[in-house]
């Protein structure tokens, strides 16, 4: 059939038969009238959702990216600090045995590093011109060494707690041989609710704290309690500084680091400060997002979410408004814990690379965090050779602002050098376990990526 130019195909169509009925017309006309109700719903829906985005709170996307230990959590508990201090201080009691477990980590190393001793300096005959050389340990030393050891077992009942006994730990080595492994806790796991159960039996018990307490746990942590003062004897001693030193461990360096502070956090009325939970070592695996309602300078609140990815290297994430990279100064002189081979200040130059390189980042805000500032003045003061490890930095002055000021303009050439498009980047030189700094920084990490990105993206 030919249709005449002049007529319009879709009114054509509509056209009713030539031959209805009127029961017929009365049922198409009641059906056209039911379909247009549910097209004016829709409608009517479709607008809500529009005027609700425009009116609702913008979202900000944040990416936490750093090698392990580089403070990706601590800044994590600074985001949480700054937006919710009630509901952080409610989980103070939570991170009660993280820092116990760190205490138990630290003395592990200690001891481990005395074994080491007591192998060398009891076969000296074996020993070769670039062997190290330790000092021989004292019979109050061994004795001391030896009373420490039930520290394994608070170990093992706050691992089970933690973990909800799947450590994986418990049978890795004998009970008279410190323990050095590292616990992983997967960022789905509730270990929160053990230890808050725990703390709240605790407080509300008018019998004394070992009330409600489980078994396990308050043998434990009286146990931990009356070993405070071995702990402290064994920090202390003189012999052990020297031990420490020829085995090149600075405790004081690695994260968890609470032995100035024995006495207080063993004591049994003892219950964590915000600065201990900023300090509070416990490693996460896997990625966790995390919500958070922040303001800007005089703007409105602005929706905020932040992954941290745990232990992914390479980040497959895109649409991120800010890319926050951690990357640690003090550790110019240490090497990676998974590989031996790589320096760790070298790994984080590295990561950067493929960090501004990725073309999923390109429209990303770049903020660099030169972190663990702190820890990198003391190691300069104490000696420490920055040229010895970082070679390109030849014979420089020792000092914190040379130094940090030549790895600053080292990370800022990568960037211009790598990036697929011209933009700029943020850094800052921080100490992440310092609220009150680091609050400030982030303020204006704040300020800077809802300004930039969102109002590049007219969402202001």
């Amino acid at each position: 059939m030919t249709i005449a130019p002049d007529v319009d195909p879709l009114a054509l169509a509509l056209q009713p038969p030539p031959d209805e009925t009127p029961q017929a017309r009365e049922a198409r006309l009641q059906s056209e009238r039911e379909a247009k109700k549910r097209s004016d719903l829709i409608d009517e829906e479709l607008t809500r959702e529009r005027n609700a985005e425009k009116k609702s709170v913008k979202s900000v996307k944040v990416l936490l990216l750093g090698q392990s230990e580089s403070g990706k959590s601590t800044t994590l508990k600074n985001f949480q600090l700054i937006n919710s201090p009630k509901a952080f201080k409610a989980e103070r009691a939570s991170w009660r045995g993280v820092v116990h477990l760190n205490v138990v980590r630290s003395i592990w190393h200690i001891l481990n590093a005395l074994a080491t001793a007591e192998a060398y300096t009891s076969s000296p005959h074996l020993l070769g011109p670039d062997d190290p050389v330790y000092p021989p340990l004292t019979p109050e030393l061994l004795a001391l060494k030896m009373r420490l050891l039930p520290l394994r077992q608070v170990e093992m009942a706050l691992l089970d707690r933690l973990t909800h006994g799947h450590s994986g730990i418990k049978n890795e080595m004998p009970d008279d041989e410190p323990n050095l492994a590292e616990v992983s806790i997967n960022s789905a796991m509730p270990w929160k609710n053990a230890f808050s159960r725990i703390m709240k039996n605790l407080r509300s018990s008018v019998d004394g704290p070992e009330a409600n307490e489980a078994p396990d746990s308050r043998e434990a942590r009286e146990l931990l309690y009356a070993c405070a003062e071995d702990m402290v004897s064994l920090w202390n001693d003189p012999t052990v500084k020297r031990v420490l030193k020829v085995h090149r461990l600075r405790l004081e360096d690695l994260a968890g680091f609470f032995l100035d502070s024995i006495e207080r956090v063993t004591a049994l009325s003892y219950e964590p400060t915000d600065d201990d939970i900023l300090r509070a070592r416990l490693k996460t695996l896997g990625v966790s997002e995390h919500q958070f309602s922040l303001k800007a300078g005089n703007m409105v609140p602005h929706n905020w979410t932040v992954y941290d990815v745990g232990g992914a290297r390479v980040p497959y994430f895109d649409c991120m408004h800010a890319i926050i990279l951690l990357a640690p100064l003090s550790c110019f002189d240490q090497v990676l814990a998974e590989d031996e081979r790589v320096n760790r200040l070298e790994d984080s130059i590295l990561l950067w690379k493929i960090i501004v390189s990725s073309p999923l980042l390109k429209d990303a805000n770049l903020i660099l965090f030169l972190n663990k500032c702190d820890i990198l003045k003391a190691k300069l003061a104490s000696g420490v050779r920055f040229g010895q490890h970082v070679t390109s930095y030849g014979d420089r002055p020792n000092d914190f602002e040379n130094c940090s000021q030549y790895m600053k303009k080292k990370f800022a050439v990568i960037a211009k050098q790598y990036s697929p498009e011209p933009r700029a980047f943020y850094s800052y030189f921080t100490s992440v376990i310092d609220s009150q700094s680091t609050s400030n920084i982030l303020a204006s990490v704040q300020d800077t990526v809802i300004r930039r990105s969102l109002g590049k993206n007219q969402l202001l």
